[in-house]
């Protein structure tokens, strides 16, 4: 069975400033909660970590150690 992007995760490169795909993909999971975040909803993530977050509150938490 073909998968198409949509059906699989992107691998991304996370920027002070933004994201490069570096392989196609609809969503990434949020490194906490492990939902499903489209691309177009993604605006929390962690440089350092290289993970993304569903919500700022989230980013939060985890960036003081309490996710």
């Amino acid at each position: 069975m073909l998968m198409s992007s949509a059906d699989r995760p992107a691998n991304l490169s996370y920027g002070p400033n933004g994201f490069r795909v570096l392989s196609p993909g609809h969503f990434v999971e949020c490194a906490v909660t492990g939902e499903k975040v489209s691309l177009e909803a993604l605006r929390y993530w962690s440089v350092e970590r290289q993970e993304a977050y569903v919500t700022a509150e989230i980013a939060t938490r985890r960036l003081l150690g309490q996710a």
